[in-house]
């Protein structure tokens, strides 16, 4: 008598995000690829996408996709401007050729800026000292914030033009729009700050004109703060309230829930290792001493556990029928089928496909179960020279004179 098989794991399924079909449900979540030093797309972060979708991914997402050169990180993000769109197009169409959905994760860096990078000053809710520059921020204005959602608005149109799938919104980590969140950075008596009403106005403002720039041609989702690590910031009784708001806007398919601050607690979102010497070796000699003193309060170490924000996004499980993409420390195979059938609707990945982009083709073939990803986050200051998993035996493609910084 033959033996029964086992059923297809629903993991590796199609499914549906918006008004877009993913051919499973993994989605390879947005990192800094650090290869674009002149803001516009280069082979190498084609390369980066297409061996993750060549590996199995349902859909892959490009970061950071800055909304203007203000919005980006440090001056070597990719802009989402006219000069980006034919490189922009290349990339989707490398991806789609493996089989894979592509997303453009668009945002504005807003006080996580360095000025020195962006020739502009950091924009943030209300004035105060920024680390990543240690210069002040500038409070936005009424004009700041029409011109930033308008932004915002081009970016999208122009991810559509560029063949992308999928438009996720960047509401964490305390950029821009994740700052007008908090309570702790937002100390606004205006109409954007207060209440989470209030706070929320802007971030709720900026996801209405995307769907509305966009339509249903595309997927358009958030990346969204649960929880800041911070002292004073935001957290689970505020962030439920205003994902319910966002949720009855109906201005996106889904929400990618994370947490952590890149200006204040970077550690609350990678978990693990904290990778104190490689990062200071990565700043010039005059403040590597100062970082290494600051390191325990700037790089706080969390022990690593398998799904570590799963807690959390039950919580928002509970509240909405929104679809919901769960982040953070997955592995495992069985994590991964334990989070679809608990009824989250896609599982995203990050430092695991790092270490092996083919990670989802082993795991469907039965060649795997896990990942083997170790948690030591020494991937976090390869952004300098080309994000990777250091373990890896491969040598750092050198820029060509095309992407050799300016």
């Amino acid at each position: 008598m033959p033996m029964p098989t086992k059923p297809a794991s629903r993991v590796f399924q199609p499914a549906q995000l918006g008004p877009v079909t993913l051919r499973n449900r993994v989605i390879k979540a947005a990192t800094f690829e650090g290869v674009t030093p002149r803001r516009v797309v280069t082979d190498e972060l084609i390369e980066f996408h297409r061996k993750v979708a060549a590996g199995g991914v349902g859909m892959s997402t490009v970061a950071y996709c800055a909304v203007s050169r203000e919005g980006s990180t440090d001056g070597h993000t990719l802009v989402m401007n006219d000069e980006a769109l034919p490189g922009l197009r290349r990339l989707t169409d490398a991806v789609h050729a493996e089989g894979a959905a592509i997303a453009a994760q668009i945002g504005h860096s807003g006080p996580v800026a360095n000025p020195a990078g962006t020739k502009a000053p950091a924009l943030a809710p209300t004035r105060f000292l920024a680390p990543s520059g240690m210069r002040p921020t500038r409070a936005c204005t009424d004009a700041d914030i029409a011109r930033v959602t308008d932004d915002f608005r081009g970016a999208a149109i122009r991810a559509v033009e560029a063949g992308f799938d999928a438009i996720e919104v960047h509401l964490g980590h305390n950029y821009l729009l994740s700052s007008f969140l908090s309570p702790k950075l937002n100390t606004r008596t205006d109409a954007w700050g207060g209440s989470v009403e209030a706070r929320s106005r802007f971030p709720r403002q900026v996801l209405q004109t995307v769907r509305e720039a966009v339509g249903s041609s595309v997927a358009v989702t958030a990346k969204f703060n649960m929880a800041d690590g911070v002292e004073g910031g935001l957290w689970l009784d505020q962030s439920v309230a205003i994902a319910r708001l966002i949720e009855a806007d109906g201005s996106v398919d889904a929400l990618e829930l994370t947490g952590g601050s890149s200006l204040a607690n970077p550690m609350y979102l990678f978990r693990g290792d904290a990778p104190v010497a490689e990062m200071a070796a990565t700043l010039p000699p005059v403040v590597r001493t100062g970082f290494k003193l600051m390191s325990k309060r700037f790089m706080r170490e969390y022990p690593f556990e398998e799904a570590y924000f799963l807690a959390y996004a039950r919580q928002f499980k509970a509240a909405l029928d929104l679809p919901l993409i769960l982040l953070g420390g997955i592995n495992r195979l069985d994590t991964m089928e334990a989070a679809i059938d608990e009824g989250f609707a896609f599982v995203a990945m990050a430092r695991a496909l790092l270490r092996e982009p083919d990670l989802l083709n082993r795991m469907q073939s039965g060649a795997a179960t896990d990942s083997l990803c170790i948690h030591c986050n020494k991937c976090m200051p390869s952004i300098y020279t080309g994000t990777r998993c250091v373990l890896v035996d491969e040598p750092t493609p050198a820029p060509s004179p095309a992407t050799a910084p300016a």
